[in-house]
């Protein structure tokens, strides 16, 4: 008796352990994404280089605002800049740094379609200085107006700037 007494609970216990690693499985991710959303202004330049295409190559350069409406832990403002490239292909990418009022900075890297109204740009989020140190996440937004004159100076807006982050924080 003893023997099947011994068989049972490892059976149950195995059964249980089963049970929990099941359960752990099916446990939801950390909720430690946090949302944001704003808008994003700018003017710069763009240089363009001819091509053997209908498109030239250009490297764009702009710098403004990030306001967030919903910061979720981040600052309400940044100025941002980026610097871009587009191969004339429609290939395009870059790289963008947000600075806040206290100088603390978020980096990000940068793809997409030609700097255009209507065209959507993403970012990477890939680290940060001071409070943004350790941060990761990703951002996207659409061009509600672009704006271009012949000398190449650039205007643009982007009211549905939408992304998600979470810091080194969050993540302990």
């Amino acid at each position: 008796m003893r023997a099947s007494a011994f068989l049972f609970l490892g059976v149950l216990a195995l059964t249980a352990a089963e049970g929990t690693a099941r359960m752990r499985l099916q446990t939801p991710p950390s909720q430690d994404w946090r949302a944001f959303d704003g808008a994003w202004s700018a003017v710069g330049h763009r240089q363009t280089l001819p091509t053997e295409g209908a498109r030239g190559a250009a490297t764009i350069q702009l710098s403004g605002s990030v306001v967030l409406a919903n910061s979720a832990g981040l600052s309400r403002a940044f100025r941002a800049e980026a610097i871009g490239y587009d191969d004339g292909s429609r290939l395009a990418g870059g790289r963008a740094v947000w600075t806040d009022t206290r100088g603390d900075r978020v980096f990000s890297q940068l793809r997409g379609e030609t700097l255009a109204t209507g065209r959507r740009i993403a970012g990477t989020i890939t680290g940060g200085t001071g409070r943004y140190d350790g941060i990761t996440g990703d951002w996207a937004l659409t061009w509600q107006f672009v704006v271009e004159t012949e000398e190449g100076e650039v205007q643009g807006r982007a009211a549905d700037f939408k992304g998600r982050f979470r810091s080194l924080e969050t993540r302990r």
